[in-house]
């Protein structure tokens, strides 16, 4: 099944030979490169850029494997593959244990924060090759017999690869991050107490895949001794000294420059300018951030993400203003006593309810909510009017690939497509349904042991709306990750269906407000970790992965990061449970769990009081409409585009706008400016 536990010394110059088969379009063999053909590829990469660029559009106009692919693709992609390099070896399982480990844990910790140190995936990938490379200089080449048995390994069989490189970097990328499921867990303890549709397909480029790939081709081209790469490296490292050295300016240094208000400074007595300049407490109007963080203000980089997405989702969504607050709030404007309303078993007291009169949302909250709904209907009708000739195409191919594979067993989804990535593709086994369909059922028994226990607060039935749910949106949702970089999150849509189904009498025994949490960690899980997997698998494709073994690294991944999850989360709750429940004040102000805060809002709203009780009120009577607006919109854009291609608005995506107005920023607006201009200067 891996290769990679077999032996291969630098010697080894065996070709691989890829076949056609019947399908395959004329096209040239691959092999491994021999030192001649290694020397001939430094030699062109010593080109002038512009040289490089026209010789691969020359080679476009000659073969049409590669004049399948994407400009973006054909210039940063390697389109040679050495199905020999090692891929599943000692080094890599040493290496992913020690990176999903930490990365796991600082994950998961930086939710329960103020402020979130996100563990950058771009990390492991650079570490990675230098600890790799470590590894392969200094272990010795014994070979390691497990007793009783045939099976052995090599502590170091060859040379370290960039396929040893990808897969532990797509293994921490699988289990080195936070778990949904810790919101439940927590909440309850302190307060209450279709995978190949998308991936094969390369006039979707995935852009944070696209980028990540072209690091792993950076270092690919070190390892070979090119002048260019090594070109490339010094940049990015001096970027990497500069940047890092420049937040200690705004951040420790010189705080002024986090937001240069420049309103502020022609008019500083006047209330009105100050207000529309600022960009803390105020509209942000012309204001500029010298500040990394604040530039990237949206969670996402302007370096990978396109530059209409950013138009589109945020600096377009910054006109939002009103009450800023994710709260509850009395009639008075102080803080509701939620606990004060709950029954000893965590339902409404209605008595009390009606003396401490509705809860109230504030007004920005208000209309956050109403675009985080809109957005989704949004993205189903996109699809379907923007994206519906692509899908409905790719469709048809998976449904010919599988009446083909009836016929003939050697055939994937790869024979479909003749571009040069797929060819090269088509060597490797493809991941079979079935092992997708025994993951699915474990995880399924799993859940519903536990639900039939009454350990995760929800119904047992709740569960097949969630997967039916999840099932229906992620082709919309990937489909719209895989152009534009953005992901949609579903979280208080979840909460307001869940809401729905309790308060029926199938559900009335099931009010808790941890509910909301359960259901949204499932219904929402299935979306994220299917975006994660296809990109992960359209980084293997891009790198020449076999997608076996991509699929076993994630594996590997996720059932190392989860166990780490939890043990962060009974460490927290033991150590810093009175910060977060305001029973003792954190000095430094760090310990305050807002994402958990918010939950427990959400939770509140939706399985206690429930959407009947908080939709009548008048502040929040609009809410109902969000889902006409947000399916009507898409339609009548596709008509205009037809009318008026040239206007592009196929880029004008309404589901990353309203996603975008959605965003809760408190009363920080700075960042938006020199977002607008960074982004421009990135892309063009």
């Amino acid at each position: 099944m891996f290769p990679a536990l077999k032996s291969k010394r630098p010697e080894d110059k065996s070709e691989a030979k890829i076949d056609q088969g019947p399908m395959g379009s004329e096209g040239p063999e691959f092999s491994s490169k021999s030192p001649n053909v290694a020397e001939t590829a430094v030699d062109e990469e010593d080109l002038h850029f512009k040289g490089e660029t026209a010789a691969i559009e020359q080679e476009t106009h000659d073969n049409p494997e590669i004049a399948a692919l994407p400009l973006s693709v054909r210039q940063l992609i390697n389109l040679t593959d050495d199905p020999n390099l090692p891929t599943i070896t000692f080094r890599y399982f040493v290496l992913s244990t020690i990176f999903v480990i930490s990365g796991a844990f600082l994950s998961q910790m930086s939710y329960f924060r103020t402020t979130k140190a996100p563990y950058s995936i771009f990390f492991v990938q650079i570490a990675c090759h230098y600890a790799g490379h470590f590894m392969a200089r200094v272990l010795p080449d014994w070979k390691i017999g497990l007793p009783g048995t045939r099976f052995s390994f090599s502590l170091n069989p060859a040379p370290w690869s960039i396929k040893e490189h990808v897969l532990v970097t797509l293994t921490a990328a699988s289990g080195a991050t936070y778990n949904l499921g810790y919101a439940p867990i927590v909440l309850a303890e302190l307060w209450s107490g279709g995978c190949n549709l998308l991936h094969a397909f390369d006039q979707y480029i995935w852009p944070q895949a696209l980028m990540q790939t072209t690091l792993f081709e950076t270092f690919r081209k070190t390892d070979i001794s090119s002048a260019v790469a090594r070109r490339q490296m010094k940049v990015f490292f001096f970027a990497l000294l500069g940047m890092t050295m420049w937040q200690f300016l705004p951040e420790y240094v010189f705080p002024f420059t986090s937001s240069l208000a420049f309103l502020c400074w022609v008019a500083p007595r006047n209330p009105v300018a100050n207000f529309i300049g600022s960009g803390i407490g105020g509209m942000g109007f012309l204001n500029l951030s010298l500040d990394w963080s604040n530039v990237n203000w949206n969670g996402s980089s302007i370096m990978t993400t396109p530059y209409w997405t950013q138009q589109s989702g945020g600096d377009l969504g910054c006109f939002k203003h009103g009450l800023m607050s994710n709260s509850l709030f009395l009639g008075n404007g102080t803080t509701y006593p939620i606990l004060d309303v709950l029954t000893p078993d965590y339902h409404l007291n209605t008595t009390a309810y009606e003396e401490y009169g509705p809860m109230y949302m504030g007004l920005q909250n208000v209309w956050a909510t109403f675009f985080d709904y809109a957005k989704l209907p949004a993205a189903v009708t996109w699809i379907l009017t923007f994206g519906y000739a692509q899908v409905s195409g790719n469709v048809r191919r998976i449904w010919s690939s599988r009446k083909a594979g009836k016929s003939m067993k050697s055939e994937s989804i790869h024979h479909q497509y003749h571009d040069r990535l797929n060819v090269i593709q088509r060597q490797y086994k493809e991941i079979p349904w079935w092992w997708y369909a025994i993951l699915f059922s474990v995880a399924f028994v799993i859940l519903i042991v536990f639900l039939a226990l009454g350990h995760l607060f929800i119904p047992i039935w709740t569960l097949f709306v969630a997967l039916a749910s999840a099932a229906v949106l992620v082709i919309p949702f990937a489909w719209l990750y895989a152009i534009s970089n953005y992901q949609l999150e579903t979280g208080s849509f979840n909460e307001l269906m869940y809401g729905y189904m309790v308060h029926t009498k199938a559900g009335e025994a099931h009010q808790h407000p941890c509910g909301p949490s359960v259901y949204g960690s499932i219904a929402g899980d299935a979306w994220y970790r299917a975006q994660y997997m296809l990109q992960d698998q359209k980084i293997g494709h891009y790198m020449h992965i076999p997608p076996r073994t991509v699929f076993f690294s994630q594996i590997f991944g996720t059932c190392m990061g989860v166990p780490i999850n939890y043990a962060v989360i009974r460490w927290i709750m033991d150590t810093k449970g009175d910060y977060l429940t305001g029973k003792k004040t954190d000095p430094l102000n760090q310990w305050t769990g807002q994402s958990l805060r918010t939950s427990n809002t959400m939770g509140v709203q939706y399985a206690v009081l429930g959407p009947k009780r908080l939709l009548p009120e008048t502040e929040m009577a609009v809410l109902p409409w969000s889902f006409l607006i947000g399916a009507v919109i898409p339609p009548i854009l596709f008509r205009f585009h037809r009318f008026f291609p040239r206007l592009r608005i196929d880029l004008w995506n309404v589901s990353i706008f309203f996603g975008g107005l959605a965003m809760f920023y408190g009363n920080i607006s700075t960042g938006y400016t020199s977002a607008i201009i960074g982004g421009y200067v990135v892309m063009y």
